[in-house]
């Protein structure tokens, strides 16, 4: 017996799709500098914020994004009846920290770089079945915390390869409703965890790269749809290393992507004038481009339907230091701007 609401094996079909009612985004002074600094709401001077770690800071950017997000739409934190959010920190200490002060019914997410399109997936769900009236969607990342975790402390100045990735510093927050006059999410395809074996934590986009592929076929295929059927396809955070590999990957699959494919990695950063390599990467980097740049595009009538696909790198230092490989994971969703 099938669920009514699914279309093949992996998407999500909402019977009464959710609205998109309001976004905030707050970023550092790196991402403020680059191609998309005005379309965030808020750039900070500095990246500890006023606070006395990265830690805290990337915490109080969380925290504050989604009160930003809460008062553009008018309302008050005891109207959300749901905060889904995470980050990259052990124990998402940005996500559970930055809840402990808001006191809304919490869910806490992990799925890396992933994250905001799960929580976008997963926040359908529970408006579209009538659990929920008011959900907020939110994540962060700051590079400096992930650097310290995950690599070296920024302050050892490690010479990066031309692979590596620069993890935004930022959050960003996104408020849905089942009314409302903005775009609205009528699909997800959520992903599977797909591992080719990339076992170099300097080389994210080609670990992540066949799994973004992966999600985009399966929605494809579950739908009947094809590249012709939007204004543009982009993915999270390949970066320019992990986008020319999806690129050839969907290619062999026959779908011709060329003229609309791009990364959210790739648009927030001038690499050869910022130095940021591959490209941007983080919880952050589809977030902010999302809440910023794509809302504006879909809310001034550019795009009128696009398919997001989250990307995130599932390793950590543990899985890293006992040469693990690094699985890679993508969760799609449609955002319409319907008439």
């Amino acid at each position: 017996m099938s669920a009514p609401k699914r279309i093949g094996q992996y998407t999500l079909q909402y019977a009464n799709p959710p609205v998109i009612v309001a976004t905030a985004s707050i970023v550092g002074p790196k991402e403020g500098e680059g191609p998309l600094g005005s379309s965030f709401d808020m750039v900070i001077e500095d990246t500890y914020f006023g606070e006395q770690s990265w830690e805290k800071a990337e915490r109080k950017m969380l925290e504050e994004a989604i009160k930003m997000v809460i008062a553009k739409a008018q309302l008050k934190p005891q109207d959300i009846d749901y905060l889904l959010a995470g980050d990259l920190l052990s124990q998402t200490i940005s996500a559970n920290f930055a809840a402990r002060n808001l006191g809304i019914p919490f869910l806490g997410l992990y799925g890396a770089c992933s994250t905001m399109y799960e929580g976008l997936a997963l926040a359908g769900v529970l408006i579209d079945g009538g659990f929920a009236h008011h959900v907020v969607v939110a994540v962060s990342s700051h590079y400096d915390t992930a650097e310290r975790q995950f690599r070296f402390p920024t302050e050892q100045g490690v010479q990066r390869p031309p692979t590596a990735q620069w993890t935004v510093s930022g959050a960003a927050a996104v408020l849905l409703a089942p009314v409302g006059n903005g775009p609205r999410l009528t699909h997800a395809t959520l992903g599977r965890v797909v591992d080719m074996g990339i076992k170099d934590p300097n080389d994210m986009g080609s670990a992540m790269a066949p799994a973004a592929v992966d999600t985009i076929c399966r929605h494809f295929q579950d739908t009947g749809r094809n590249p012709s059927d939007y204004d543009l396809i982009i993915t999270g955070d390949l970066g320019k290393v992990g986008h020319k590999i999806a690129t050839k990957l969907l290619e062999g699959q026959n779908y011709d992507v060329s003229s609309k494919f791009s990364d959210c990695g790739i648009l927030i950063y001038d690499h050869e004038r910022q130095g940021t390599h591959a490209g941007g990467s983080g919880c952050a980097c589809s977030a902010v481009v999302l809440a910023g740049h794509l809302m504006g595009k879909l809310n001034g009538g550019e795009y009128k339907r696009i398919l997001g696909v989250g990307t995130g790198a599932l390793l950590s230092t543990t899985s890293t230091q006992q040469g693990e490989s690094v699985p890679g994971i993508g969760h799609g969703v449609v955002i319409e701007k319907l008439d």
